[in-house]
């Protein structure tokens, strides 16, 4: 704080896909800038370093953290502010949290917590897959299980109803990450990231990543017949074609199905998820496989076992 009573901004810092949220594809990390306008550290926080070092918070006073999440327990911006308040715990730097809304509604969970030994960049604290929390709900959480002494002040919200998802709230979607165009993306994702663990697609690099799922050797109309009869609740698939632009499959047609959630309220986004995987595995056998590791940071368990939680035979026996 400066002498006359008013904030002096003295460091910013950014999370995954960059502070202006402008790094495209998966797991690409950035590099920190001078802000050319403020004259100000830009520190990446997705890069040689996940959490703030001591030399970036030894010239400020508290950290203000300003993240939107969409709700779902793989979306690495709430596992920044996870890292952000232990540095901050050990530094004695008071931590301010903005609360946002939770966008897919703060009263629906689904899917199991993380084993203790399945704990990685995509989930470093046990929590449902889609946890039914705002961002300072999970800071008061993560204050109260694992960083007893931060100092922390969470900034409340108004007006704001646990049912509401975010188009009820009269506020404007401002895309978190460039993969995460819209509200229909963020209802879809804490299912459909699961395929990050599989070499399906899940359609990175075209206009409705989440969304559009396949793949080159997907017979799309039988597949998308198939997951129609499973009869999933608050979804419809039409049988669909893409071409990713870049990721997996990229430049090649992929077939598969598209999304249609017909009823958000009942649609449940983890077990349409585990569904198509399955489906995939069982009708493709010879084709389907999981992703190589590594993937976020992991280095020995694979990526479908850390999305998910535990061992892969926990949830796809064979």
């Amino acid at each position: 704080m400066s002498a006359n009573g008013f904030f002096r901004l003295a460091a910013l810092f950014g999370p995954q896909h960059g502070f202006e949220s402008t790094t495209q594809d998966n797991m690409i990390e950035w590099d920190g800038f001078t802000h050319p306008r403020l004259g100000i550290p830009v520190f990446s926080l997705y890069g040689e370093y996940r959490k703030p070092i001591p030399g970036m918070l030894e010239k400020i006073d508290a950290l203000f953290i300003d993240l939107v999440d969409v709700g779902a327990r793989y979306y690495t911006f709430i596992w920044s502010l996870f890292l952000c308040l232990e540095a901050c715990e050990t530094a004695g730097i008071p931590v301010i949290v903005a609360d946002r809304p939770n966008p897919i509604n703060g009263l629906t969970t689904e899917g199991p917590p993380q084993r203790p030994d399945h704990l990685s960049f995509v989930g470093l604290h046990p929590l449902p897959n889609r946890h039914g929390k705002t961002i300072g709900e999970l800071a008061r959480q993560f204050q109260q299980e694992k960083f007893p002494t931060v100092e922390l002040h969470v900034l409340p919200m108004e007006g704001w109803d646990r049912a509401m998802f975010h188009n009820e709230t009269g506020l404007p979607w401002v895309m978190p990450s460039p993969n995460m165009p819209t509200l229909d993306t963020a209802i879809v994702y804490p299912g459909m990231c699961l395929l990050e663990g599989t070499n399906l697609s899940e359609a990175r690099g075209t206009t409705r990543p989440f969304e559009l799922f396949g793949a080159p050797w997907i017979d799309g109309h039988e597949f998308t017949r198939k997951l129609n009869a499973l009869n999933l609740p608050g979804v419809f698939f039409r049988e669909a074609a893409f071409e990713p632009t870049f990721q997996k499959h990229a430049g090649d047609i992929c077939r598969g199905a598209q999304i249609h959630v017909t009823h958000r309220e009942t649609f449940l986004p983890w077990r349409t998820g585990m569904e198509i995987i399955r489906l995939a595995r069982r009708d493709y056998p010879a084709d389907f496989d999981w992703k190589p590791l590594p993937y976020e940071y992991e280095p020995e368990k694979l990526p479908i076992e850390i999305l998910c939680g535990g061992p892969v035979s926990e949830f796809f026996p064979d």
